[in-house]
């Protein structure tokens, strides 16, 4: 895991520098920066503009809502890095975000809601999905419970649950269907954008 090499550090450090300056300033970045539904100016809101796809990445909602998408970031994000190299990893990074916003504003406009969309894991669900695809067979281990399993069974139950949870309506709040769209966009990346899944020891 660790030395984390420098796209995945990258990440890191402009994610948790972003959620302190936002803290430090109230909250004013992530107001204007996350991501608005389309229409959503017409009741007072900041709006929806199309630089929010990207910026509302890098805001978070409190401490769990960073540090769980950190620790997935780092857990998984080094190793798919390691394989691909530093400029695909964030090409497909940042095409798992901008395809999980585009989900999330797809689902805002069908069901008409006016809540912004702020936090990473539409980029980090990106990253689990391309870490079950490269290394099926490693072991990964729950925290709760702490059961271990192979990452290809980890990737599929939290495909899974996000759907279920998406479906069904359960924790509200979370944007169920923005991590699944990332998932989606990082599969299409990875199936038609070339190169195919790289090298990766299947173990």
């Amino acid at each position: 895991m660790f030395p984390l090499p420098p796209g995945t550090q990258l990440l890191l450090w402009m994610n948790v520098g972003t959620f302190l300056l936002d803290y430090l300033l109230g909250g004013t970045l992530s107001t204007s920066l996350a991501l608005w539904p389309i229409g959503s100016r017409a009741f007072g809101a900041p709006g929806f503009m199309p630089w929010q796809l990207v910026t509302y990445s890098f805001f978070h909602a409190g401490f769990m809502h960073i540090f769980l998408n950190m620790l997935g970031l780092v857990m998984f994000g080094g190793d798919v890095e390691r394989v691909w190299g530093r400029n695909r990893f964030l090409t497909y990074y940042f095409v798992c975000v901008i395809s999980a916003g585009l989900t999330q504003l797809l689902f805002t406009w069908f069901t008409g809601s006016l809540e912004p969309t702020i936090g990473a894991s539409g980029g980090v669900f990106g990253i689990l999905l391309a870490f079950g695809l490269l290394f099926p067979r490693r072991i990964v281990m729950l925290i709760f419970p702490p059961i271990p399993m192979p990452a290809w069974l980890f990737v599929t139950i939290f495909g899974v649950i996000e759907l279920f949870q998406g479906v069904a309506g359960t924790q509200a709040g979370v944007a169920h269907f923005a991590h699944l769209g990332g998932m989606l966009g990082g599969w299409l990346l990875m199936k038609f954008g070339g190169g195919g899944r790289g090298r990766a020891r299947r173990y």
